[in-house]
């Protein structure tokens, strides 16, 4: 039987628990438009989810209390003292939920640490905003009071044990202390998942707005801290200055389109340095892929970059069109409650089935909590497959090798309802690098450790294609390959600044010719979303596409690519690559195929230099004050460019 201490702990904790289902009431009646959307199982749902959130932030903000709570000491002055300790350490947990119901109508999201850059302007506006939100002192005192008035207290000291038990009564303390440390920690952590709950969590609901709903404003702004802020750009004044730079280009609806399949290949590792079709006269790693590249059906874009060098960063980019222009990844970033509308979303309004497979374990990286960001309804993972990290398909390291699980993802396209949207990330590839046994000494070593992986996942490429091939669906599905970055370089004119980015893009489709397209235009993995859309005529949706991206097909836009590296942004050209200092200096280079300088040129032409620094400065602009403000798709979109 629990000890009177450990009674009055768990009493004192449920109190809390239910002042912060009272919270989420008040958050959801005070924002229910927002969620007008959502059914009430989907409602309640998110309620539930709540519970994991309320109990992690709960711990992380009583840690203090918890602790004390085992002083073996009745007397009332120590009850008091800690009743102050349990007051003091929830009253601002209390205040941030209740300020957030009004402040979440602003910024589209929980609060995080963001209120500590805004603290001159609070304190200038305090009497006026006292004035205008007197209300919510009303729920913070009587909440307040209702934790004051039913907090748990004992009603008398226990009797004295009986002689010669008090090594049992040590012994039962001890047990008890670590029985409320371990699933302190475990509530802590939300549970046994590959990784620590985050903020992100909350988003793989339907519809992903009520994640919203289950978290806490507690949760989130602990969870903030020792996140890189970001600085505030401030190049445009006005709004339409800043719209003409960015050059924005939005596909236009075309209702004749077909509504195809679409299926994404996100290659671990797939450099274009490793391929024979991008590298004429060089050993290629990759027969499949350069034989794929150059069949009937088959847009292989020449001048591609990723916008990333670490695979958390691609996901995004690939799914919603947002580059990774900041040093710490969207997926783990205070920003990644934002609002977000991916192709998961867009498509699955449209009647898409929409699934993302990755065969590692469920939670690597966060892609699971991402697909369900970016509206994806389905999320298979190695838990999802069969036999998970018991299978003899399992690759000791990562998650399943390349080639049984892309059989097992061509299998499971067949059974998708139609049309379906479908994305998988392989993982092969990556370190340590390995080739199942059965296979080894089948694909030539090379000089790299990767190259054997590199050919083994290009044999897997081409079983997948030849079991896709004898599937029904196979001749109305558009496949776009790419890889998520770039991995070990051999060769010395990929070894630069740009070159570190350089990968392929092949779009094929087996049953009809895809638009026309300029292949050497300039692309990137942002232009994923866009050149989707734009071949299924969908357009894009009225301010949720980012503009970061163009279509491949879209003659009017000359094509580009943003990265970021050393703090330092990027925008790559067909003539320039521009650079964009922390001070706030432009610098232009040649632009050649996967090669650049190492300085930039003396004297660049002085129009260019101000267009494209220009450009570059709006989507620096857009992009951080739109994450720092949750505003990416509120600015009214360009028009769209008919084609």
């Amino acid at each position: 039987m629990p000890s009177p201490l450990l009674r009055l702990l768990l009493r004192r904790f449920s109190l809390l628990l239910a002042a912060y289902l009272l919270l989420r009431i008040g958050f959801y009646a005070a924002n229910h438009g927002v969620f007008a959307d959502a059914s009430a199982g989907q409602t309640l749902l998110a309620f539930w989810h709540g519970f994991r959130f309320d109990l992690s932030a709960l711990l992380l903000l009583n840690l203090p209390f918890v602790l004390l709570s085992f002083v073996p000491w009745y007397g009332r002055a120590w009850q008091r003292t800690l009743r102050g300790v349990y007051l003091t350490l929830n009253a601002p947990g209390l205040a941030l939920n209740i300020i957030d119901s009004q402040y979440f109508k602003f910024i589209g999201r929980r609060t995080s640490d963001e209120l500590f850059t805004i603290t001159g302007d609070i304190e200038r506006q305090a009497g006026q905003l006292v004035w205008h939100y007197w209300f919510l002192l009303v729920p913070f005192g009587v909440l307040f009071g209702l934790l004051w008035y039913l907090y748990p207290t004992p009603t008398a000291a226990p009797a004295p044990e009986a002689p010669g038990r008090d090594v049992r009564r040590m012994a039962t303390a001890m047990a008890e202390v670590a029985l409320v440390a371990g699933l302190a920690v475990l509530g802590i952590r939300g549970g046994l998942q590959l990784k620590p709950l985050r903020p992100g969590h909350a988003f793989v609901q339907t519809p992903p707005s009520l994640g919203h709903v289950a978290l806490n404003s507690t949760f989130t702004f602990i969870k903030s801290f020792g996140q890189k802020t970001l600085e505030r750009p401030e190049y445009f004044a006005s709004a339409p200055a800043l719209q003409q730079a960015l050059a924005a280009h939005y596909p236009a609806p075309r209702p004749d389109a077909p509504r195809d399949n679409v299926v994404i290949l996100l290659v671990e590792s797939f450099a274009s340095e490793y391929n024979g079709v991008e590298n004429p006269g060089r050993r290629s790693y990759t027969p499949f892929f350069d034989s794929l590249a150059t069949s009937p059906g088959a847009l292989l874009m020449r001048e591609h970059y990723a916008n990333g060098r670490r695979s958390i960063e691609s996901l995004p980019a690939v799914l919603a069109g947002l580059p990774a222009l900041m040093e710490s990844p969207f997926i783990t970033s205070n920003f990644q409650t934002d609002e977000l509308h991916g192709l998961g979303e867009l498509l699955g309004r449209r009647g898409y089935a929409t699934s993302v497979f990755h065969g590692a374990q469920n939670g690597t990286m966060g892609f699971n909590v991402f697909a369900g960001k970016a509206g994806v309804q389905q999320y298979f993972g190695l838990e999802e497959y069969p036999g998970g990290s018991r299978s003899p398909d399992f690759d000791g390291h990562w998650g399943i090798f390349d080639e049984p699980y892309l059989q097992y993802f061509a299998r499971q396209l067949s059974r998708q309802r139609q049309p379906f949207f479908s994305t998988v990330f392989t993982l092969t590839s990556h370190e340590p690098f390995p080739v199942p046994a059965k296979y080894r000494g089948r694909f030539a070593p090379g000089e790299l450790p990767i190259h054997a992986s590199i050919g083994y996942t290009d044999f897997a490429l081409r079983r997948f294609f030849q079991a896709a091939a004898r599937q029904p669906w196979y001749r109305n599905t558009l496949f776009v390959l790419l890889a998520d970055h770039t991995s070990q370089s051999l060769r010395p004119d990929y070894q630069n600044l740009l070159g570190a980015y350089k990968t392929p893009l092949l779009l094929f489709h087996p049953g009809r010719p895809l638009p026309l397209a300029d292949a050497h235009r300039i692309t990137q993995q942002a232009d994923v979303p866009a050149t989707v859309l734009d071949f299924l005529g969908l357009g894009a949706d009225a301010g949720q596409l980012l503009p970061f991206g163009y279509s491949v097909f879209d003659a009017a836009a000359p094509g580009r690519a943003l990265f970021l590296s050393g703090n330092t942004h990027y925008l790559v050209h067909h003539d320039y690559v521009t650079e964009l200092t922390t001070d706030n200096q432009v610098r232009l280079y040649p632009y050649r195929t996967h090669d650049m300088p190492a300085e930039p040129l003396a004297n660049p032409p002085a129009a260019k230099r101000q267009q494209y620094g220009n450009e570059l400065r709006a989507v620096v602009q857009f992009f951080t004050n739109g994450l720092l403000d949750n505003a990416l798709y509120r600015p009214a979109p360009a028009q769209p460019l008919a084609r």
